[in-house]
Parts: C-alpha cells; sequence; structure tokens
C-alpha cells in the first residue's frame, strides 16, 4: 500500500528544483526535477483533476 502524503514543498535550487514529500508513516522522500519536468507534472496534476471535478464536487453530469 502506498504511503499518505502528509505535506510537500517545492525549492528551487539553481537551475533544478527540489521536491520534498512527507508522508504520515515514512521518512521524507526528496526529488530533483527540471523546470520543464516540473512543469510537466503540473500539466499531468491538473489533466487529472478536471477529469476528476464533477465528482469531486458531486456534480450530476448534464443531460441532453
Amino acid at each position: 500500500m502506498a504511503d499518505k502524503i502528509s505535506g510537500f514543498e517545492i525549492t528551487r535550487s539553481g537551475e533544478e528544483y527540489l521536491i520534498s514529500f512527507e508522508t504520515e508513516d515514512g521518512p521524507r522522500l526528496e526529488l530533483s526535477a527540471s523546470y520543464e519536468q516540473l512543469d510537466l507534472i503540473a500539466e499531468a496534476i491538473d489533466a487529472q483533476l478536471d477529469r476528476d471535478e464533477e465528482d469531486a464536487l458531486g456534480v450530476e453530469p448534464d443531460e441532453d
């Protein structure tokens, strides 16, 4: 089973970004990413949230 995120932080370090995830039961996970990689992550998160938005907000789909 995957660990649950309890917090995260993104900081810039020179030309790269450091992404730190804190988990409820485990150690901190740190990853480095370029601007382009961070942008791809942001786009993927936005796309997933857009797909799930109606379910998350409890909105009923329009009936035609």
